[in-house]
């Protein structure tokens, strides 16, 4: 049945944590379950807290690392091989470790921005994760905790006594800004021209397929009821609960790197005039 939603082509991709999870990166509310145990960083909290600034860039310096070894599964594989097929038109992602573009995907609009960049919100500046990282691993040499866990937002779990005295360093460009991931956090709003961008694309879609996430929070589930809102077909593949059921023309609850590649399998099947699609390589 997904199949046969999605051969027609004209399709929008949301995505969200539940995509990531075979690569290692837990989701929020799904069977993982970061949130049970997890409260993200506030924006507000973030400006506004000295020791929970530190705190987190000390957990964040560590989750980036993984975040930065994590490969895209089969699912990230799957949508990149559906859009260089010309099926799939674009791709919205809530999540922020650019596993979509690792897997081969393109144009992708990463809703709540990217781990693997920094923002200084003094002067505005914007430099690569990974030249912060070099200069976090200078300003705190040793500093090792050997997590092997992440949350989806980059950050880890440490106990308090790990992350004193853990030094955080100030802009490249103005020398004492605050730093900050180029990330959405909680609290905080979305750029209101890039929701733009994404809404527009999902008025010009034929069919919305939403991967991997919850729908919990209306930063996604927007798109979702303006889909449902213009009559545009919604479908929805995700492990567990999701907001949008009552919105969605087909709902699969399975994991996503064993029904995304099956998706793929069928389709190439379904070319017309028994002109194949090129493999998709699991």
């Amino acid at each position: 049945m997904l199949a046969e939603l999605l051969a027609a082509g004209d399709v929008v991709v949301l995505s969200g944590a539940g995509l990531s999870t075979e690569s290692g990166i837990p989701d929020y509310r799904g069977p993982s379950g970061a949130r049970t145990r997890h409260s993200p960083m506030t924006y507000q909290t973030f400006v506004a807290d000295p020791a929970a600034r530190r705190r987190y860039w000390a957990r964040s310096h560590v989750g980036w690392r993984i975040i930065a070894r994590a490969s895209p599964n089969r699912g990230h594989r799957a949508v990149a091989h559906l859009q260089r097929q010309g099926l799939v038109t674009g791709i919205v992602t809530q999540n922020v470790d650019g596993l979509h573009q690792a897997g081969g995907a393109r144009a992708v609009i990463e809703l709540h921005g990217s781990l693997d960049q920094v923002v200084c919100l003094d002067c505005g500046d914007r430099s690569p994760r990974e030249e912060l990282d070099h200069r976090l691993r200078r300003a705190n040499p040793g500093f090792d905790t050997g997590v092997t866990a992440v949350n989806p937002d980059g950050d880890v779990d440490l106990r308090d006594e790990k992350v004193e005295g853990f030094q955080v360093v100030g802009c490249r460009a103005c020398g004492d800004g605050m730093l900050k991931p180029d990330v959405v956090f909680f609290g905080e709003t979305v750029p209101a021209d890039r929701v733009g961008e994404c809404f527009a694309l999902v008025e010009r879609a034929r069919v919305l397929l939403v991967l991997g996430s919850s729908l919990t929070v209306m930063s996604g589930r927007r798109f979702v009821l303006r889909a449902a809102k213009l009559g545009i077909p919604v479908a929805i593949v995700n492990q567990g609960e999701t907001r949008g059921e009552s919105y969605s023309s087909l709902t699969v609850d399975a994991a996503l790197g064993e029904v995304l590649p099956e998706t793929v399998r069928l389709l190439g099947e379904r070319t017309a005039s028994g002109e194949m699609s090129a493999p998709f390589t699991r």
